[in-house]
């Protein structure tokens, strides 16, 4: 992992604004983009990993053999969660902006005025 990725500071990046919608279907924006976040990163991991085994290999190493012996210590099995929930966040990026923005829509007037107008049968 490169020091960029490591130092790289958590920045929340959402945009203002509705965002444009490309599918009729319920969700499959936010599905697509989750889709493109998971491809980005198997296309990422594909390079990484051929051009490791390319350097292991021209240095005589059996790099398959070693992966399947790797016994990781407490530091990086930490150092991996941090990453994945760094890389979950990415993929719910959508979804969890959705949720705080719907969160952010119900105003406590707003659920008096709709129990208002239950009572006198408007709605």
């Amino acid at each position: 992992m490169s020091t960029a990725t490591q130092d790289r500071p958590h920045v929340v990046k959402d945009a203002k604004g509705k965002r444009p919608s490309f599918y009729e279907a319920p969700g499959m924006d936010q599905a697509m983009s989750m889709i493109m976040v998971l491809a980005n990163e198997i296309a990422v991991i594909h390079d990484r990993l051929d051009s490791a085994e390319r350097v292991a290999a021209k240095a005589g190493i059996d790099l398959a053999a070693g992966i399947e012996t790797l016994e990781l210590d407490q530091a990086a099995l930490e150092k991996r969660e941090a990453w994945r929930q760094d890389f979950l966040e990415r993929l719910f990026y959508l979804m969890r902006k959705d949720a705080h923005e719907a969160a952010g829509a119900y105003t406590k007037e707003g659920y008096e005025a709709t129990i208002a107008d239950i009572a006198v049968g408007n709605l």
